[in-house]
């Protein structure tokens, strides 16, 4: 419990900037959706003026901003990355940052076992995911009731909302593996930002060749929003793939961890 508190603690800092960071993306932009809903033929006008390849790229869609749902889905798409990057950075710290203190040593001579830690410091870093989304999700909600011109389907926006947590928990199952596999960080920003947009992309490719293939490799074409508006429901392969690729990397970074050397000061 009080490698837990410690932990918890230690990210306390980066949890709430995260948490501000992403409630500020939406109080910036939902706003904008009375303007949009007003204009809404207009919109579409501008929009066909796109290439069709660059609408599918960024998830534009002539009928998505009729709606808050679709207008809000648009814009989830850039809160989703934020919130991965922010996932990505705490699993890749798990371990990392004991390395990079010259504490991991020290650590391991307390009567703990480094199950004990490890998963004392799973569950800090899944307590402020947990808290970012807890925080984030109230805050959406309450924004897009505000601007919503008509009635907000709570049910569909809850569910598109949760999947930023069930993809931070891809994103910090792999952190956490990365962590334990390599055997110093120097830098954790530049492979969090580099694993992250990158699978970003592969995303905006998938949804350019209308492929299914790309889908399976990046997090972010697991849970389409369109499909979620139309079907008030998450695709069952996808939930089955990522239960396994969390359970499978988090069960190897344990393995890994347990027989480690750690180097000491």
């Amino acid at each position: 419990m009080n490698m837990f508190l410690h932990e918890l603690k230690a990210y306390r800092k980066s949890t709430i900037i995260w948490t501000c960071s992403l409630v500020g993306l939406i109080i910036m932009f939902l706003p904008i959706f009375p303007g949009f809903s007003k204009d809404i033929e207009g919109m579409k006008n501008l929009l066909e003026g796109y290439p069709e390849a660059v609408r599918k790229a960024f998830g534009l869609t002539l009928d998505s901003f009729s709606s808050i749902s679709g207008f809000y889905s648009y814009i989830f798409g850039y809160v989703a990355l934020c919130g991965s990057i922010q996932a990505m950075n705490l699993g890749l710290s798990i371990v990392s940052k004991e390395a990079a203190d010259k504490t991991a040593d020290f650590l391991l001579t307390k009567p703990v076992t480094r199950k004990q830690i490890l998963t004392a410091k799973l569950f800090a870093i899944l307590t402020s995911i947990i808290i970012t989304n807890i925080i984030y999700v109230i805050a959406s909600i309450i924004m897009a009731s505000f601007v919503s011109t008509t009635a907000l389907d709570i049910e569909i926006f809850i569910m598109i909302s949760i999947t930023m947590f069930f993809m931070q928990l891809m994103f910090m199952s792999l952190g956490i593996l990365i962590s334990v596999i390599l055997p110093k960080i120097k830098s954790v920003i530049s492979i969090s930002l580099g694993t992250v947009f990158s699978l970003y992309i592969i995303g905006m490719f998938d949804s350019v060749i209308d492929g299914d293939v790309l889908r399976y490799i990046t997090p972010f074409k697991y849970y389409d929003t369109s499909y979620i508006m139309k079907n008030t429901s998450y695709e069952t392969s996808f939930i089955i793939i990522e239960i396994i690729f969390i359970a499978v990397s988090i069960g190897m970074s344990y393995f890994i961890y347990y027989k480690k050397d750690i180097h000491a000061v």
